[in-house]
């Protein structure tokens, strides 16, 4: 598996922890105060989720260039 392929399939699984992070967030605030670790908790994939984004969004140009 190249690391192109290993990039996309890990953001769709972040994509799927995120979502998950966040709707845990959601379901703990009527709760009461939410504790911060759940506050916080999707802001570790969504980094990693805009790197990685960023990576696929810009390959096709870099490779274009590279053919240049």
């Amino acid at each position: 598996m190249t690391l192109h392929h290993w990039i996309r399939q890990t953001h769709r699984w972040l994509g799927i922890f995120f979502t998950l992070t966040v709707l845990a967030n959601l379901a703990a605030m009527p709760l009461g105060p939410t504790p911060p670790a759940i506050t916080y908790a999707p802001l570790a994939p969504l980094a990693l989720l805009l790197a990685s984004g960023l990576y696929m969004f810009f390959r096709p140009y870099l490779r274009k260039a590279e053919r240049s």
